[in-house]
């Protein structure tokens, strides 16, 4: 049996033009490939009070049609000092030859979602929006109940502003998250 390799043949690559050519299929979420960073604000009617947080999203590729999607949250004070660790989720966009979206999102607090959507405009110079809304939602015995998500992505100007909307613990479907996230430089 030969060796192992010592470097993954297939990296993901989040920087266009390094690393592998991405799949012809990719072409409508190219604008949101690379790393993002910036803020936002919360609130849903069960809790105490609103907060605000501090966001990094990266997407990445290695070649195939589909984009790699990490996100990472954290709690902030009025004056941007982080407080603790927030959510957190990981997953794959998957894009389909007529520009639909299909996305699979797993958090480590037990719940993994499936979404359908929908990719409108280019970001080249325009605007890029992606709309998803959850297909099915799972949870573990011990996690939050939660039946629906819905979000949307624009890509205007270079900044991608990111909505959310939460249907959990019996309520329907309420606005829950807003950030505004600027490209995070290498």
């Amino acid at each position: 049996m030969p060796d192992a390799p010592h470097e993954n043949p297939y990296p993901d690559t989040h920087v266009l033009g390094e690393g592998p050519e991405p799949h012809p299929q990719l072409k409508p979420v190219l604008a949101l490939m690379g790393r993002w960073h910036g803020g936002g604000s919360g609130q849903y009617p069960t809790l105490e009070q609103d907060f605000r947080y501090h966001q990094e999203i990266a997407f990445s590729h290695d070649g195939r049609p589909f984009l790699r999607y990490e996100s990472r949250a954290w709690l902030v004070d009025g004056a941007g000092t982080a407080l603790r660790p927030a959510g957190r989720e990981s997953g794959w966009w998957r894009v389909l030859p007529d520009t639909s979206l299909e996305v699979v999102l797993a958090h480590p607090s037990g719940i993994v979602e499936t979404y359908l959507g929908s990719v409108t405009g280019s970001g080249g110079g325009g605007e890029l929006v992606v709309e998803l809304a959850t297909d099915t939602v799972a949870c573990t015995p011990r996690a939050k109940e939660v039946t629906g998500m819905r979000r949307r992505y624009v890509l205007r100007d270079g900044e991608l502003s990111i909505e959310q909307d939460m249907a959990a613990l019996g309520l329907p479907l309420e606005h829950h998250l807003s950030a505004r996230l600027r490209p995070r430089l290498p």
